[in-house]
């Protein structure tokens, strides 16, 4: 897959090799946080064109890292993890973690992108601790350029969080209001979510009982050291509350 080879016989090598075609690394942490279709990889990877998907998936499968799948009766097809990339993945996650220890904070939150944010807010939502009936949050969020992005999470009890970028014809029950990178910043672990509402960053405007338990429900990047820090602490739980 790689342009050019170490031509070594070194296993470190042969493994960058494979791995070093850009995005490769990037698609197969998509693809292990659930996503199969063609669609919903993309989401996961937004920078990345549908053209140069296509080439790198065919790419990875002719590697031996996924399988394609075709959906009988459709023109459709879905993408699987093989063993060997199953074996990547625990790899992959520990190079996050890795960096999200000793790079700089400041550099990751000069890369920011709304929508590969809340394409990974929407996964790790915890629908049971949400009231039985569906429940609308829209997201208002300020890019450093001015420009402001929109978001919806609609969840409905036992059904997949629905992710919008245009304006569902439902009622919202909570808004969060922030700029992108204090969201970012507290979602990914670099500050924390009571400390951003505390100093008036991230607004909740709505729904009392959705704002107070909002660290229950939406849960936190994996590279965020202190999850659910509400849950066990009722002093910082108390700081969360609706404007």
């Amino acid at each position: 897959m790689a342009n050019q080879s170490y031509n070594l016989f070194c296993p470190t090598a042969m493994a960058a090799e494979l791995l070093e075609p850009r995005w490769t690394m990037l698609i197969l942490c998509e693809m292990g946080s659930g996503s199969r279709n063609f669609a919903d990889i993309q989401r996961g990877v937004p920078g990345m064109s549908p053209s140069l998907l296509s080439r790198r998936l065919r790419g990875m499968e002719a590697a031996g890292l996924i399988m394609r799948e075709d959906v009988p009766g459709t023109q459709k097809a879905h993408y699987l993890l093989t063993t060997k990339s199953q074996e990547l993945l625990p790899i992959i996650n520990e190079l996050g973690h890795w960096a999200h220890r000793h790079l700089d904070s400041r550099v990751a939150l000069d890369r920011l992108d709304d929508r590969m944010l809340m394409w990974n807010v929407r996964r790790k939502i915890v629908r049971t601790l949400l009231p039985q009936r569906r429940t609308v949050v829209e997201f208002l969020l300020d890019r450093d350029d001015g420009s402001a992005a929109k978001y919806w999470l609609i969840m409905r009890p036992g059904q997949e969080t629905d992710l919008c970028s245009i304006g569902p014809k439902f009622d919202v029950d909570l808004y969060i209001v922030a700029s992108l990178r204090d969201f970012t910043s507290a979602w990914m672990g670099h500050s924390r979510f009571e400390t951003e509402i505390g100093a008036g960053r991230i607004k909740l405007i709505g729904d009392a009982a959705l704002a107070q338990s909002l660290t229950r429900w939406m849960v936190r990047s994996c590279f965020a050291t202190d999850q659910n820090v509400s849950a066990d602490n009722p002093a910082a739980a108390a700081r969360v509350r609706a404007v």
